[in-house]
């Protein structure tokens, strides 16, 4: 898997909004919350995932149904590895430790991590 460009990241955000198939219109009708872009633009970004096999199309009448190929959780978990091991030279510690730098994190916070540790360990 390769990182989407900001862009393409998202459409796919969008995608993974709905149940499939999804359909350009309503891919522009949850961007141009925050987007203006044309419609021609996210065609273009359409076509670019189902190149990068993000998504897959069929045509069914005049309208183009997408069906994504590559989960939300998988994407974020390859994005989350990928800046891990890029920035925090795959520690743990290091990324915790830049979380935590202004005492961003709360108790809550604290306590679930303490929680899914205990978890984690006995698993």
């Amino acid at each position: 898997m390769k990182r989407l460009p900001e862009a393409e990241f998202q459409v796919m955000k969008a995608i993974w909004t709905y149940e499939p198939p999804v359909t350009s219109s309503m891919v522009m009708g949850h961007l141009s919350r925050e987007k203006s872009w044309p419609i021609q633009s996210v065609v273009t970004l359409l076509s670019r995932l189902v190149e990068k096999e993000f998504l897959r199309s069929e045509k069914k009448g005049r309208e183009r149904l997408y069906y994504p190929l590559v989960s939300k959780k998988d994407y974020l978990q390859f994005e989350t590895r990928n800046f891990v091991k890029q920035y925090h030279e795959n520690s743990f510690i290091s990324l915790l430790s830049a979380l935590d730098q202004d005492k961003k994190l709360t108790d809550e916070d604290l306590d679930n991590l303490q929680e899914w540790i205990r978890k984690r360990r006995s698993n």
